[in-house]
């Protein structure tokens, strides 16, 4: 039985340098409280790369000794959003060509998400449509970008594209609003409780405004198994139901829009990963690791995964990501 990862990341040191280089002011380099040199997000740590991050080599061997057969690799947060549109753009740029190259040389093992200049909406339409012809077979976008909406009327044309070319989306959180007033750098909050709501946010914001009624052909991936979403589902519903500002662009409730999207298998609980289940439904859950991250877990997540029933296991490690993919 096939296993595609649909959610582990890769960097570039290339694009290290033009981060350490052009990351300000939300982004630094510096020294973690491990001191391995890590990134800050308004002071809060919440990237720490492993060798793995930049060596397809070693990726490759991880992924032989967890039993995953392919990766559809993607950046992370900040991804391509820091400086000015030149640098914006050529941080994507130089994202996607190694990962093009990647596939290339690992034509069985790696396929990938681009990245863009979201930030830049005309060069994320050209870099969009240069990325998807190299071969990029999805979208990863952050939940927030400096804390400004993806339903922003501004981004409409990046979504009109992708919606066009009816690409999978991964839905990727970052350190969410408001990270220094709510002292998210202390005990690693940013990334245990702060990236959870920030992609809960992102999507519950998506369903109110009627974000998947105008884009029907998107397939939109919520990281970390939904973040806080499954858990939440019956309180959309119960806001949405009683309170008459909820209902303002939608009349379905919202867990049927829960149903429509896509999840990772991210979570730490089978307990959790069985709630996602139930909530998205077993046709719409895939496996992911969160590789090469220190609290990436190849083998955990595919041994709870592999807990469950048969037929769901296959969907989860095999035929969902082969259909959405197109693979």
């Amino acid at each position: 039985m096939t296993v595609i990862d649909v959610h582990t990341h890769m960097l570039g040191r290339d694009w290290w340098e033009l981060l350490r280089s052009h990351g300000g002011p939300q982004y630094a380099i510096g020294t973690g409280f491990d001191g391995r040199e890590c990134v800050f997000s308004d002071g809060a740590q919440f990237l720490t790369p492993h060798p793995a991050h930049f060596d397809y080599a070693l990726r490759i061997k991880a992924m032989d000794e967890a039993g995953v057969d392919v990766a559809i690799v993607s950046l992370t947060s900040p991804n391509a959003y820091f400086g000015d549109a030149e640098i914006s753009t050529q941080a994507a740029r130089l994202v996607n060509d190694e990962m093009a190259a990647a596939q290339r040389l690992y034509p069985d093992r790696i396929r990938w998400m681009a990245s863009l200049p979201w930030e830049y909406p005309d060069h994320a339409v050209a870099e969009l449509h240069r990325a998807h012809a190299a071969g990029a077979i999805g979208v990863m976008v952050i939940a927030n970008i400096h804390e400004r909406h993806l339903t922003e009327s501004a981004f409409a044309p990046i979504w009109d594209a992708i919606d066009a070319l009816e690409l999978p989306v991964l839905v990727h959180p970052t350190t969410p609003p408001g990270t220094a007033a709510q002292a998210l750098d202390q005990f690693m909050l940013a990334s245990s409780v702060g990236f959870m709501y920030d992609t809960s946010l992102a999507i519950s914001r998506m369903i109110f405004d009627g974000f998947f009624d105008r884009y029907r052909k998107l397939k939109i991936i919520a990281s970390h198994a939904g973040g806080t979403l499954p858990y939440i589902a019956g309180r959309l519903d119960r806001i949405h139901e009683q309170l008459k500002a909820a209902r303002v662009k939608i009349e379905r409730r919202p867990s049927e829009y829960l149903r429509e999207i896509w999840y990772d298998a991210i979570a730490y609980r089978i307990e959790a990963l069985k709630l996602c289940i139930e909530i998205g439904g077993p046709d719409k859950v895939m496996y992911g690791s969160d590789f090469p991250h220190t609290i990436g877990d190849m083998k955990g997540v595919l041994h709870r995964v592999d807990a469950l029933d048969a037929a769901t296991a296959k969907a989860i490690r095999q035929t969902n990501a082969e259909r959405i993919f197109r693979l």
